[in-house]
């Protein structure tokens, strides 16, 4: 059985090397993730052009993530190094003090809203929570705080105020650019950092259509506001992230895991793909293996049905980027084997509003009912196989598409596996013999086999689908020739 829960890699200094894009695929990366914080425009097109090159070499299908920076709600920079506060100490936060003039009394903002975000009696959270201070008074373009957790503060650290309600717009000039250059890359998939309604994604769906672009658009829920806001969110976006860092700082430890599975279960109910990220595997920076703590935190989401795991500076700047992806894929295998992730009432009692959809939901209820072993969607556009994955079932749904980018989008799909078929030169007459043939060469199915395959009555148009038929493997073939 193969992996069902995809696997999401950033690329860094660490893919850089010779052959380490091949060595990360065949360790079972499914979508690549540029992240926008760091690098230039022409960083990010090397880096997409190698991927390609790897993955054809390879024989694999490998989407593309590109993460935009959001807004920089940071301190800016200290004089003369990194300073140390003390619990008591008073510290200033001052949107007019120069840039580079911090000491250990006050730092400049790059938020330049700030005053006016806060007031007195607000907790502020630095360098993700490791330092906390109590706003004392707003005086101007100067907050006046109380340190009541100190630490070292260094340069460009974040700032959150705890319950969020910092107003800073989720796209910035920066991240229109960059939007715009991640459309000429041809990505798949848009993540958009700090939404706080469904107006910042529909905002950034707007401006990838001028960009001529089609990606997918991923939620990143990282303000306490996005949580309040769930489902609209997730309706407006192609898949949603539980973005665990600054989500953390701003909601607190303890409400983390609820809100994880909260998000995890959203996504499901409401027909999109969600991704968990942040620190999964964080020791594998510096060390060839994972913490206990680290495979259970993996593992649980996985068996609370996301579709998809994050690896962030393990594979972009770690020291062991093929060994953590290899020790991902193994937990995701191992919580995958769990009765739990096999079963699912999902959407029993629901009605259906499109033809394809239902034709997706009664696939899955034969399926899981006839025990089959395989589900094979002729697919254009890759919706059909969107709904089937929501189904917990452990069957394997193989998305054959004539699409390259339909087979990039479905990457992210649980369950879902891209494979390359052209419906639009195969005989309508033999169309389903010629998929299970493909199939069978590839070695997915065997004869005997009992095979699921939807397909259209009219090829090369989304939205078709409109026929399931329950094939076994072997037959169907003499009956195809």
């Amino acid at each position: 059985m193969p992996r069902r829960t995809k696997i999401v890699a950033t690329l860094g200094p660490a893919t850089d090397a010779p052959g380490a894009l091949e060595k990360i695929i065949h360790a079972g990366v499914d979508v690549v993730r540029l992240n926008y914080s760091h690098g230039a425009a022409a960083d990010h097109q090397g880096r997409v052009r190698a991927l390609r090159e790897a993955a054809e070499r390879v024989g694999r299908d490998v989407g593309v993530l590109a993460d935009l920076q959001g807004p920089k709600i940071r301190v800016d920079r200290f004089r003369d190094g990194a300073v140390t506060l003390e619990e008591g100490d008073a510290f200033c936060l001052d949107a007019e003090l120069a840039p580079d003039a911090g000491d250990h009394h006050q730092v400049g903002v790059a938020y330049k809203n700030l005053p006016n975000d806060v007031g007195p009696g607000d907790l502020l959270l630095l360098n993700d929570g490791l330092i906390t201070m109590r706003v004392e008074e707003v005086a101007g373009s100067r907050v006046h705080c109380r340190v009541e957790l100190g630490g070292e503060l260094s340069n460009n650290k974040g700032i959150n105020r705890q319950g969020g309600g910092l107003s800073a717009d989720a796209l910035t000039d920066k991240d229109r650019d960059d939007l715009r250059s991640a459309a000429e890359l041809g990505v798949d998939y848009i993540a958009v950092s700090f939404p706080r309604s469904a107006a910042d994604i529909e905002l950034a769906r707007s401006l990838l259509k001028e960009a001529g672009s089609d990606a997918g658009i991923v939620a990143k829920i990282e303000r306490a506001e996005a949580v309040d806001a769930i489902d609209e969110i997730t309706l407006a976006s192609d898949a949603v992230m539980v973005a665990r860092g600054d989500l953390a700082v701003e909601i607190g430890d303890a409400e983390l895991p609820g809100v994880q599975k909260h998000i995890i279960a959203t996504a499901l109910r409401l027909n999109r793909s969600v991704i968990t990220a942040t620190q999964m595997m964080e020791s594998m920076i510096e060390h060839p293996m994972p913490t206990r703590a680290e495979v259970l935190d993996v593992a649980n989401a996985v068996m609370d049905g996301t579709d998809a795991v994050m690896l962030s500076a393990e594979t972009a700047a770690g020291k062991y980027p093929v060994r953590t992806v290899e020790a991902m894929a193994r937990v995701c295998v191992g919580a995958e084997a769990q009765v739990t992730t096999q079963r699912s009432t999902h959407r029993m009692d629901s009605d259906f509003e499109r033809i394809d959809e239902a034709i997706a939901m009664a696939t899955m209820y034969t399926a899981n009912h006839l025990h089959a072993d395989a589900i094979i969607a002729l697919t254009e556009s890759g919706a059909t196989t969107l709904w089937m994955s929501r189904i917990s079932s452990g069957i394997p749904i193989y998305a054959l598409t004539r699409h390259e980018r339909t087979r990039r989008r479905v990457t992210l799909y649980r369950d879902v596996y891209p494979v390359a078929f052209d419906i639009m030169h195969t005989d309508p007459n033999h169309v389903i013999a010629d998929a299970l043939e493909t199939m069978r060469a590839s070695g997915a199915v065997h004869d005997g086999d009992t095979v699921i395959v939807t397909k259209g009555d009219f090829t090369g148009i989304p939205g078709s689908t409109n026929t399931m038929r329950i094939v076994r493997v072997g037959e169907e073939l003499q009956r195809g020739r």
